[in-house]
């Protein structure tokens, strides 16, 4: 972030180069009396001698530099403008200085104040203030008078004036070093809230990529451990639909790292070979899981295979489909998904039954998720103890700005419930092409999809 924030006055030159033309503006204005220039004012006292017009331009030069030198050292730019100004005034014979050479030092004040330290903006102000008493003290101490027969104003005279007009610097830096400092608290907080939202983000697709995984894993190895002397064929079942939902997590897992390591979002993804990803059982082994492709999220078409690999585990679910089933946004057919596994995954580790009803009604302008089981009707993962399962869920639909609700059935059971908006273009494509939509293609298509996986 700049040191000061882009104005009209910055865009066309620097805090220096404004604080040098203004010098160089006030001491012309002060020395037009002894130029001898048509339509000028005439000094009543003797001009200045070469020797003193040449103290000017070297006053003129120390200006310049200390323009120039105002980004790197404020401080020294400062008593380089006040040491130009006390010997120009000097060497013209003037009682007091210009007002626009008094305007320079307070631009470069004004600039300290804005990107400098406290002692620095105290030690600038100091000197702001002081500008004109030193400079009448130095005239008293040279035997100079302190009032000149052509004016009537002494070295003192205008000091409340520029007071007032240091005090208005000071006050403008201090806006802007306050103004920058708020800008950069923003900043800061944006990006922390950007990088706690994406830690939530990931730690909501680990714990929905896994946990469904390692729940279905426990019960098909309990279930083996249980049969494996009575009935091996059984067991090796179990075991075999055990290094299937391992191989699935872990390729679920490296899909996820994967994005998460994508530093191009244009770069292109190998959607194809899907099935190779899952292809332990015929005897691809750990190669077939790391050569696993970065497939499209998952989405509602895939809530199928997770009832049937929930089903085998031991737990029915059954799916209920209602309405038009169409094409989602990515980020709504992810959430819905996600929000089923997990409330299918509490089924199967906390709610104590056999079955559960998972319901997904298409409506016009909203998804309606339900998933319903016949439990005891404890919600476990609601964020008590250890669980954030109904955490996470909540936090999904509440980024889609939808309703959830996760509460105990009063027949008995638990319900989850998730109403997702559409969003407004996704309900004018549906209205549209109603007609040209055909239901059993895509129920079709869901299908074999489902089955490739």
């Amino acid at each position: 972030m700049p040191a000061i924030p882009s104005s009209a006055l910055s865009r066309y030159a620097t805090p220096g180069a404004w604080a040098a033309a203004s010098w160089c503006v006030g001491m012309a204005s002060a020395a037009r009396a002894y130029t001898g220039a048509p339509l000028m004012p005439t000094a009543a006292e003797e001009s200045p001698t070469g020797w003193d017009w040449l103290i000017v331009v070297a006053a003129a030069g120390v200006a310049l530099y200390g323009g120039r030198l105002l980004g790197r050292r404020p401080l020294t730019s400062l008593g380089l403008l006040i040491v130009a100004s006390y010997t120009s005034t000097l060497a013209i014979g003037e009682t007091g200085i210009a007002f626009l050479q008094y305007a320079a030092v307070d631009i470069a004040m004004c600039y300290i104040v804005a990107t400098g330290t406290r002692r620095s903006r105290a030690v600038a102000f100091a000197l702001a203030l002081c500008v004109l008493p030193a400079f009448a003290i130095l005239r008293q101490l040279l035997g100079l008078p302190f009032r000149l027969p052509h004016s009537i104003e002494s070295s003192w005279s205008d000091w409340q004036i520029y007071t007032l007009l240091a005090a208005v610097a000071w006050l403008v830096g201090n806006s802007v070093r306050q103004t920058r400092a708020y800008a950069e608290r923003l900043g800061a907080q944006a990006a922390e809230q950007a990088v706690t939202a994406e830690r939530l983000r990931i730690a909501r697709e680990m714990h929905d990529t896994v946990a469904h995984s390692i729940g279905i894993i426990a019960l098909q190895a309990g279930a083996a451990a249980r049969v494996a002397e009575t009935q091996p064929t059984a067991a090796r079942e179990a075991m075999i639909a055990v290094e299937q939902a391992g191989r699935e997590t872990l390729a679920g897992l490296r899909r996820l790292l994967g994005a998460l390591r994508e530093s191009d979002a244009g770069q292109p993804r190998d959607t194809a070979g899907a099935a190779g990803a899952r292809a332990g059982t015929t005897g691809a082994g750990t190669a077939a899981v790391e050569s696993a492709p970065l497939r499209p999220a998952a989405g509602l078409a895939d809530v199928d295979r997770l009832a049937a690999a929930t089903t085998a585990a031991g737990v029915r679910v059954e799916v209920r489909w209602r309405g038009e089933r169409r094409p989602l946004p990515t980020d709504l057919d992810l959430s819905a998904f996600r929000i089923i596994q997990e409330s299918v995954t509490n089924v199967v580790r906390h709610a104590a039954t056999t079955s559960c009803t998972v319901t997904v009604d298409h409506r016009e302008e909203e998804i309606v998720i339900e998933i319903e089981d016949g439990g005891p009707g404890h919600a476990s993962g609601s964020g008590h103890g250890t669980g954030y399962g109904i955490i996470g869920m909540r936090e999904r639909v509440s980024l889609l700005h939808g309703e959830f609700s996760a509460e105990a059935r009063p027949g008995g059971g638990f319900r989850v419930s998730a109403r997702l908006p559409l969003p407004a273009a996704a309900v004018d494509t549906a209205g549209a092409d109603t007609a040209g939509v055909d239901t059993a293609g895509a129920d079709t298509a869901g299908a074999d999809t489902a089955g490739a996986r």
